[in-house]
């Protein structure tokens, strides 16, 4: 296995998301989740990954069209996943430049050898040139590999509880995450909901230009909050 390679899965079925997440969590690997194409590009667009396993079968723009438009300008290793198991179906997968296919239902333990499988073949040129993840939020920087943040070339000091949440929203920006996950994320009691408020007003007076009129971290009606970097 990569050392904490980083993969996105992307799937519109929440209960296959969760369960592959914690399997693949369990299993050693950082995770991202996506509900589907869109949220899948959001994603994309702050962060780089090791491996994306992608559902072929998804509402509005499927894996495989997602795959081929991928493919243009990026190189990162996807693993297609599917109900469908006729060959010219995963002929198509791999003509839009998926490097392997599995069908479901799958043993979780296949899933891992075929990761693994994959990460293999691709070591030499992710050490050659290592690349930061680092997130833009106006003229503050997030790495989020290191966990540090930047305004300009100062530092910015988080607490131990914004770094937390800095990791959680890196992990999935654009998409807006509940108090009641944010809390249970980093390991607290559904009684530390409320306390999410105040970090998060903590947290934007180190981010934002005007806290008040919050840009990065903004609060989304109903749902929670979420991050939208540059």
């Amino acid at each position: 296995m990569v050392p904490d390679a980083h993969l996105l899965i992307v799937d519109d079925d929440e209960r296959i998301r969760g369960l592959l997440q914690k399997f693949l969590i369990r299993n050693g690997f950082l995770v991202s989740v996506a509900r589907d194409a869109v949220q899948a590009r959001k994603i994309l667009g702050g962060l780089e990954f090791d491996l994306i396993v992608m559902d072929v079968m998804m509402p509005g723009e499927d894996g495989v069209t997602l795959t081929r438009d991928l493919r243009k300008r990026m190189q990162t290793p996807i693993l297609l996943l599917t109900a469908r198991g006729e060959a010219a179906n995963r002929i198509e997968g791999l003509e839009a430049g998926a490097d392997d296919y599995l069908v479901k239902p799958f043993e979780p333990k296949e899933l891992l050898l075929r990761i693994n499988a994959i990460l293999r073949r691709v070591p030499q040129a992710k050490a050659a040139e290592p690349v930061r993840q680092v997130i833009h939020l106006g003229a503050v920087r997030y790495d989020v590999d290191r966990g540090e943040m930047w305004r300009g070339e100062v530092p910015v000091r988080l607490t131990a509880t914004e770094a937390a949440l800095m990791r959680i929203f890196a992990a999935q920006p654009g998409v807006a995450l509940s108090r009641e996950r944010l809390v249970a994320e980093q390991g607290e009691d559904a009684a530390q909901e409320r306390a999410v408020d105040v970090q998060i007003t903590r947290l934007r007076r180190k981010i934002e230009d005007d806290p008040k009129v919050p840009r990065y971290l903004q609060t989304v009606r109903g749902e929670g909050y979420m991050l939208q970097p540059d």
